[in-house]
């Protein structure tokens, strides 16, 4: 059964918000939050990419780069741009992006539960991206960007949400540059704190959507403070990590689209010829092509768009992972006629969310690519069967819009 509680968040005051709450540190290189920060010194990528207020060619890596996010974090506190709750409280996040929206609980839950997949994942990580957020994670003492987690339907906690929303001021309520709302009530009452925390003490399982690489940072992390204080007793703020829930209705996926830098040797003949042993291919134009059902995909080669069918028997429909569209074209197309085995590491192949649309599929093709594929989004009940299975999704399998924004909540891990 799953531990979530509430806690005293660190955020900013209201008149700030929309000057600190930023991006997820994943979501941009150094150049570009740099670029980002300009005339903003409140800007919470000041924390979460503290290189770019360290000299050009800093690693980023450093231990550095580590301490000047701590001092940063500490002078949003220290200037009175940030404050910590007195009290201990969930926090609602509503976004709305193109008139889309969602509503989630911000709180902590367990790294006991993660340890003991309560907390469900989907994806792999990697050690040098896992390095990077427990170096933040333990040099800052504060998770500072929430983990992305989804659970299965509850109606109480849905009904609790919208009265609380309909009987309370927001605490923020603000638009950023690219037009989604983000809103944010504070529930300062025990009795429905405590009726959260209950309830979700009866789910069996949460799932993390998005956020692998800093959820399992944070666990590792909090066994590091159980090291330094074997005498711990469990309710030690490092025995929990920052993470906001949704309910799984409430989200949606987006394509993670591919392009390909060349044909692996074929012509383009010779290549339609060999897809149309696993696919039937259908030439559709000049205008792009988004597949509307699985197991379909669009193909952009020589500025020509075709649709793409799965052929019966292509995959075991039985098998969550192998019946993934990712997997399908992955396993009979990109893997066996392309040669790209590892598409983690391997240069020829990249990925397109997308929030980018199809036309930077198309723009891609024409400049550093030549072959593009369109997909059909994974569901969020493939991603809960998968994990359920104790299967892992392949890589660049999902694309979660809106992100959530960093800054608006820090859980102090003492």
């Amino acid at each position: 059964m799953a531990v979530f509680r509430p806690f005293k968040a660190i955020r900013p005051l209201p008149e700030f918000a929309s000057k600190v709450a930023a991006l997820p540190y994943d979501v941009m290189n150094s150049k570009e939050a740099a670029e980002t920060v300009k005339g903003n010194p409140y800007s919470f990528l000041h924390v979460d990419k503290a290189e770019i207020d360290l000299p050009e060619g800093t690693d980023l890596y450093s231990e550095q780069v580590y301490l000047k996010a701590k001092e940063n974090l500490d002078k949003l506190v220290s200037e009175n741009i940030c404050a910590q709750d007195g009290k201990a409280g969930f926090y609602i996040y509503r976004q709305i992006m193109n008139g889309r929206s969602q509503t989630g609980l911000a709180g902590c839950v367990s790294i006991d539960d993660y340890i003991n997949n309560i907390i469900k994942k989907h994806e792999l990580t990697r050690a040098d991206k896992e390095a990077d957020r427990i170096n933040h994670v333990d040099y800052c003492d504060a998770n500072t960007g929430p983990i992305f987690l989804t659970y299965r339907p509850q109606s109480e906690v849905s009904a609790m949400l919208a009265d609380w929303c309909a009987s309370h001021n927001p605490e923020y309520d603000f638009v950023t540059d690219d037009g989604i709302a983000n809103t944010v009530w504070v529930i300062d009452s025990d009795e429905v704190n405590a009726k959260i925390s209950a309830i979700f003490a009866n789910v069996d399982y949460l799932y993390i959507a998005d956020g692998h690489h800093r959820a399992a940072s944070a666990v590792k992390v909090g066994l590091k403070r159980r090291e330094q204080y074997p005498d711990y007793d469990g309710s030690e703020e490092f025995n929990y990590f920052l993470a906001v829930l949704f309910d799984c209705e409430e989200l949606e996926i987006m394509d993670y689209n591919r392009v390909i830098k060349d044909l692996g040797g074929n012509t383009e003949d010779e290549f339609i010829e060999k897809i149309s042993k696993k696919f039937t291919v259908e030439a559709v134009g000049k205008d792009a092509y988004r597949p509307e059902n699985a197991h379909t995909f669009g193909m952009l080669l020589g500025g020509k768009w075709y649709k793409l069918t799965a052929k019966e028997g292509t995959f075991n429909s039985a098998d969550p992972v192998e019946s993934l569209d990712v997997s399908i074209l992955q396993n009979n197309l990109i893997s066996p006629i392309l040669g790209i085995d590892d598409p983690r590491t391997d240069k020829r192949i990249d990925f397109v969310g997308g929030i980018r649309g199809l036309g930077e599929l198309e723009r891609r093709a024409n400049e550093d690519m030549c072959l593009a594929f369109s997909m059909y989004p994974t569901t969020l009940k493939e991603l809960m069967d998968i994990a359920d299975a104790g299967q892992i999704m392949p890589p660049k399998s999902t694309w979660f819009e809106p992100k959530l924004l960093s800054g608006l909540f820090i859980h102090k891990l003492k």
